[in-house]
């Protein structure tokens, strides 16, 4: 045990092992110094604060929060989202309530808004089809005005007010001009809507109008029978002898939707 002191000792000692002590020694007070002085002294340089909420904010009302604590606002995307208006804040980076020194960028994502649909091509097509189109496309159906000409068939839609291809928003309203014939008498579509079925069709025929198709749709809080939509709508102006499309209520054990068509 003796003779390993004495060669321990006398290695500590030696010329060679000194440096490396050396080395040692001074390593360790340098990483002493830059952890407890200079670290601290370059993360607080400036200062800190704690970063606020802006999400849900105005573009415009966000970055003036943030200029206002010395922090630097940026734009980062635009993504459509229907949960917050067009040019609100959706998203921020760093998040809210993380601390971070003065000065720091805060990128924001920006709301596009709902995302916009197509419109599509209704020209041709009888009122029931562009009915059917502008659900497809989460659109409504506007108001229709009929029009002499000798181009399109009677009943079928001339032109639109909003051109096919377009992009808007979902249940923006199309407007249409439908044709009625090569003349047209002038007649005031009555509300059907809450009547049954034979009522509709016998004041359909007091007024000089045809009954159209027919679509069973199943309604459990109608009675079966009962009128729920009509194309032509009620006021539209329309020729004399025109076909009124009829929506009827029926009961849920009648799963099969119907058509028929009654002159």
């Amino acid at each position: 045990m003796n003779n390993f002191k004495r060669y321990f000792t006398s290695i500590i000692a030696s010329k060679t092992f000194r440096p490396v002590i050396w080395i040692i020694v001074i390593f360790s007070i340098t990483l002493f110094i830059v952890d407890t002085f200079v670290m601290p002294y370059y993360v607080n340089k400036g200062g800190t604060l704690v970063v606020p909420k802006v999400v849900g904010l105005k573009e415009e009302s966000a970055r003036k929060i943030l200029d206002s604590l010395h922090l630097e606002p940026r734009r980062g995307e635009i993504r459509q989202d229907p949960s917050y208006p067009e040019g609100y804040v959706i998203l921020q980076n760093p998040a809210a309530e993380q601390t971070v020194k003065t000065g720091r960028r805060v990128y924001l994502t920006i709301s596009g808004g709902e995302q916009d649909v197509i419109v599509p091509s209704l020209r041709g097509r009888s009122i029931r089809d562009a009915k059917f189109a502008l659900d497809r496309a989460a659109l409504r159906q506007g108001a229709i005005q009929y029009q002499v000409s000798i181009e399109l068939p009677e009943g079928t839609i001339i032109t639109q007010d909003i051109p096919p291809g377009s992009k808007v928003k979902k249940n923006t309203f199309i407007s249409v001009i439908v044709s009625a014939g090569e003349s047209m008498d002038s007649i005031y579509i009555p509300s059907l809507i809450g009547m049954t079925f034979s009522e509709a069709q016998k004041h359909l025929k007091e007024k000089g109008l045809r009954t159209g198709n027919i679509t069973y749709q199943i309604n459990d809080e109608l009675l079966p029978n009962t009128v729920i939509d009509q194309l032509p709508r009620e006021n539209e102006v329309v020729t004399t002898q025109k076909e009124v499309d009829l929506f009827i209520s029926q009961t849920p054990d009648k799963s099969n939707k119907k058509t028929e068509r009654e002159k």
